[in-house]
């Protein structure tokens, strides 16, 4: 464990040398992991949404607003009725990072996700050193009772959400939909939450290290922890991790993936051939990535999909 608390603070240094070298120009793409669904994930067989964007819409107007990060970048599929949308949390090991990081990165993967009929908001949220533990789930959870209750507005379902996330987003959207506790804060639903698709993510808080982020408390690392709150009808969840990913990553996941199925939930496992914790989001934007293929799959199995035709208006 205390490598995978390594790993995870070494994050900052592979990230920021990654983008510098402008790795995902040149990288292999990776082999897809299955064929594209028709209808869903092909785009030959089925045309794409034009994407309609709504940036910096502030999404937390609370007494502790920080108002550059309680905010969020929305992009929907123009003309779709009733689409679901996944609410995106982005990675960063809990200190660093934003929606607007990485030269628009996760600009392209909110548009790409709209293009194919799924609505994308795409979040920031406060980091530390500035806040600690929970406060970073805290606003995952302000930012999907925001969707919620204001995605009609955009031509929405708010009863059709999916949270995904990558590393630190990773175990923020896993511990955000398994541990009920947070949406109730916010008077979320739960049944509003159809999906939960972690990337990457740390689900076993280790007991030492990262205390910037989380208190030296047993009991808060234990609260922190996704897989101490796996429960009975949690909403299905995918998996996701690389084939060279960080240590600690496949197993936490694997862990994770048993402890649901024990319980009887929905979940499935991806592991993504060819690709490391960086680059397994750093080409997700692209309609042909085997993460975005994988993901787009498992949420046409759980939500409704507007698909756009001939006949559409």
């Amino acid at each position: 464990m205390r490598t995978v608390c390594s790993a995870a603070l070494g994050l900052i240094v592979a990230i920021t040398i990654a983008a510098l070298v402008g790795v995902w120009g040149q990288e292999k793409p990776a082999a897809p992991v299955s064929p594209a669904k028709p209808g869903s994930t092909n785009e030959k067989t089925s045309p794409c949404w034009p994407v309609e964007a709504h940036k910096d819409l502030l999404y937390y107007d609370g007494p502790d607003k920080d108002d550059a990060k309680h905010r969020l970048d929305l992009y929907v599929p123009k003309g779709a009725k009733d689409y679901p949308v996944l609410i995106f949390v982005h990675g960063g090991a809990w200190i660093f990072g934003d929606r607007n990081f990485f030269f628009g990165m996760y600009e392209r993967l909110g548009r790409t996700f709209a293009r194919h009929g799924v609505g994308a908001a795409v979040i920031s949220y406060r980091l530390s050193p500035a806040v600690k533990h929970p406060e970073h789930a805290r606003d995952v959870a302000r930012a999907v009772a925001w969707v919620h209750n204001h995605i009609a507005q955009y031509g929405g379902d708010p009863w059709q959400l999916a949270l995904c996330g990558h590393s630190a987003g990773g175990h923020l959207v896993a511990l955000v939909g398994l541990d009920t506790s947070y949406l109730q804060a916010e008077k979320v639903p739960l049944k509003a939450l159809r999906a939960i698709v972690p990337m990457s993510g740390i689900y076993q808080i280790p007991p030492k290290g990262l205390n910037r982020v989380f208190d030296e408390d047993p009991q808060v690392r234990q609260n922190a922890s996704p897989i101490h709150h796996v429960r009975k009808n949690a909403p299905p969840c995918l998996l996701v991790y690389a084939e060279r990913d960080l240590p600690g990553c496949d197993k936490m996941s694997e862990a994770l993936a048993n402890k649901l199925r024990d319980l009887g939930n929905v979940v499935e496992v991806c592991k993504l051939p060819e690709r490391d914790h960086n680059t397994i989001i750093f080409f997700m934007g692209r309609d042909d990535d085997p993460t975005f293929q994988a993901v787009l799959a498992f949420l046409s199995k759980h939500i409704r999909i507007p698909q756009l035709t001939s006949a559409t208006p």
